[in-house]
């Protein structure tokens, strides 16, 4: 958690990073009328037949003086083209980039297949450990709140490294809390995506069908360029921007158009065109085929977490709240250290039969106890949910979309959380689990429905009434 928050810092400002580092490969002096994306492609590839590229972008829409990216996955290549004389500006292994190591370390900790995963992981314990933290943090009377909320200066060394690890756990935690739950979606976006679908009633077939869409192959009919194909985007949309063009490499391969309008988020509203590379039908058009919840997605995970959908005062958020873990980690390891010391000398009876007495009474509640108990905290992670979201966008004016992005996308979790409890709850039914581990999964799975009764009102809410949040 902590060198994915230090790297994840780094990233809030990737694009600006990138540019001081390589001025050479991002700007180019104005000069005539700047080349569209897509009429640049046809130019490049009869000037320079060398270049193998598979996607094309902009460095920096908003800046005129910005170059073209182009990449070739199959060599790594990295080449930068001036939109103004199609000139190669220059060109680099693009996993040797700085900006592209910090990356892959945010992402995968450099650990092949598996560190994907271990970084989603953390992702989520990061989210458990600050919600069930600011859950140790409450205190027990109103009147202590202010003590609670600030750090004595005239205490001991342990006593004001406590007093940081609450403080900087307690006012970061909305943004904190938000970058863990996107990071996780970012992760594993192959089954967020699905139950994006799912909740709108489409299979996940249907997902997978939308995003394997093939162009149909006509014989001896040459395939049409991008800017034959772009046309049929700008009627649609007249306002909007082609940011990045995905180019096919098979015969029934399709161009996938990233195209962004103005709106919020500040970054635009992103959009995702999958056009026939030979009719110039359009495909997919996520205006049109994905459901409004389904667009939270694509245009807010990313802003989101970057902090780029307020500008720059989410940016400084995002970046201060990047740093929060690797601080939380370094108070932290004070705290526990002598507490851990301390509990391995004093495994006594006593303490142990304490122990044991208190899981005996625990044993003794029944089934609507843990599930009132359930919803009482549902209630309370809803709210919870809401609040950070608001108050991450605050800062920027921007409220409504954050707050309900967190809620629903926290639902997703509540719901597989919910459907992993009851197989688990089955299989102690038909007894393939033993029988004392039967109190913990009636424990579990009574949790588990007290929280996904009071999340699935949202989900309907959102996904019967569509209503326009997002």
């Amino acid at each position: 958690m902590a060198i994915v928050g230090l790297t994840g810092s780094i990233l809030v400002f990737q694009d600006e990073i990138d540019q001081a580092f390589n001025p050479e490969l991002f700007e180019v002096v104005r000069t005539q009328r700047r080349i569209p994306i897509e009429e640049i492609i046809p130019v490049i590839r009869s000037k320079y037949p060398g270049i193998k590229f598979e996607y094309i972008m902009d460095t920096d829409e908003n800046n005129p003086f910005s170059t073209y990216r182009f990449y070739g996955s199959d060599n790594g290549q990295e080449y930068f083209i001036n939109p103004y004389t199609a000139e190669l500006s220059g060109k680099r292994i693009a996993s040797s980039a700085f900006i592209r190591v910090v990356t892959t370390i945010h992402r995968t900790l450099l650990i092949p297949q598996a560190g994907r995963y271990i970084v989603g992981l953390s992702a989520l314990c990061l989210l458990i450990l600050t919600i069930s933290g600011i859950r140790l943090w409450l205190p027990k009377k109103i009147k202590n709140l202010r003590k609670s909320l600030s750090v004595d200066f005239k205490a001991s060394f342990k006593r004001q490294n406590y007093d940081w690890h609450n403080v900087l756990g307690v006012f970061s935690a909305p943004v904190v809390i938000s970058l863990a739950l996107t990071g996780l979606v970012i992760t594993f976006n192959t089954m967020f995506i699905a139950l994006l679908f799912l909740f709108n009633g489409r299979s996940p077939q249907s997902t997978a069908s939308i995003f394997g869409s093939k162009s149909k192959v006509i014989p001896y009919q040459k395939p049409l360029s991008p800017k034959q194909l772009s046309e049929k985007i700008y009627k649609l949309f007249p306002d909007s921007k082609i940011k990045g063009i995905s180019i096919p490499k098979e015969k029934n391969g399709s161009y996938r158009f990233d195209v962004y309008k103005d709106g919020i988020p500040k970054t635009g509203e992103r959009m995702l065109f999958i056009v026939d590379q030979y009719s110039g039908k359009i495909l997919v058009n996520s205006e049109t085929d994905f459901p409004n919840t389904g667009k939270s997605y694509l245009s807010w995970v990313t802003p989101i977490h970057y902090g780029t959908f307020g500008g720059w005062p989410t940016r400084i958020l995002a970046l201060l709240g990047s740093l929060i873990p690797p601080a939380l980690f370094i108070t932290g390891i004070i705290i526990w250290w002598p507490r851990y010391k301390k509990q391995r000398k004093s495994k006594t009876f006593g303490t142990a039969a304490v122990k044991v007495s208190k899981e005996r009474s625990f044993e003794n509640l029944n089934f609507s106890f843990y599930f009132k108990n359930g919803v009482r905290y549902a209630l309370v992670i809803l709210g919870s949910s809401l609040l950070c979201g608001a108050l991450y966008g605050l800062i920027s004016g921007i409220v409504t979309a954050p707050a309900f992005f967190m809620a629903y996308y926290i639902s997703m979790i509540v719901v597989v959380n919910f459907i992993i409890s009851v197989i688990c709850y089955l299989f102690r039914l038909i007894g393939l689990l033993l029988k004392k581990e039967g109190k913990l999964l009636m424990r579990y799975f009574a949790y588990s429905l007290g929280f996904v009764i009071v999340f699935i009102p949202l989900i309907i809410i959102l996904n019967v009434f569509d209503i326009k949040v997002f």
